[in-house]
């Protein structure tokens, strides 16, 4: 159900402010505004309030499911290189991605990516990806566990039409920021770290982390992309 009640300059203006934490935010931790990234998460939302979060400036919109993305899209005031797919992935519907988006970044298996490595050959492209790391250990989570990575990274670095472009959490819910922010802290360093091996095929140039309840924590801890869909568009009804 496509539920939203907000206006398209309440949207504007949402927009704005999420705009001047984040600027806040990054100025805090060391760094300029533009360092890091905003996406617009669209999961129910309708297409004329995306298209207002485009004309106010947002350059990159997330999509949970591959069927509604496939509905709203052509009335998107942008393309698919504008687009990355964020939601729990079957192999199934990776096909269907193909030319839809410019980067998947819930890659949660080695399955998984062998699967997009597959359908992205055989449509002579090459698509980026981020490796989704469950850094919480829930059982109620998709997302590689941390002790994977290597032999993911290993496999992954023969690929020749999957680029790893960086990682992808979502941390614990909780109400300690103190303990939020220690998973931003582990997941930095897991980053760094994997940087600093020089893989082939493996550029970690984005770190997605933080949504509209703690963003600006991941921006402290280093996320350079964060994922906001209730603060700009308020809450919805699925």
């Amino acid at each position: 159900m496509m539920e939203n009640r907000l206006t398209p300059e309440e949207v504007r203006q949402n927009l704005r402010e999420i705009q001047d934490r984040i600027a806040a935010a990054a100025r805090a931790s060391g760094r300029e505004p533009g360092e890091v990234q905003l996406m617009a998460v669209t999961k129910t939302v309708p297409p004329e309030l995306i298209n207002a979060a485009w004309e106010e400036g947002v350059r990159l919109f997330g999509e949970n499911r591959v069927q509604e993305l496939l509905e709203k899209a052509d009335r998107y005031a942008f393309g698919p290189e504008q687009i990355h797919f964020i939601g729990t992935l079957q192999t199934n519907k990776v096909r269907q991605l193909m030319g839809r988006v410019s980067c998947i970044q819930s890659v949660n298996s080695l399955h998984l990516a062998r699967e997009i490595q597959k359908r992205a050959e055989a449509q002579g492209i090459v698509l980026d990806v981020l490796l989704e790391i469950n850094i919480g250990g829930e059982d109620s989570k998709t997302g590689m566990d941390f002790g994977q990575l290597d032999e993911i990274l290993e496999n992954i670095a023969s690929f020749s039409a999957l680029q790893v472009k960086g990682l992808m959490c979502i941390p614990p819910f909780g109400e300690d920021p103190l303990e939020t922010e220690r998973y931003f802290e582990r997941m930095h360093k897991i980053f760094v770290d994997i940087k600093d091996k020089k893989i082939d095929n493996i550029s970690m140039e984005t770190l997605s982390m933080g949504m509209t309840g703690d963003y600006e924590l991941a921006i402290r801890q280093g996320s350079n992309l964060v994922r906001v869909g209730t603060g700009i568009f308020g809450r919805r009804k699925y």
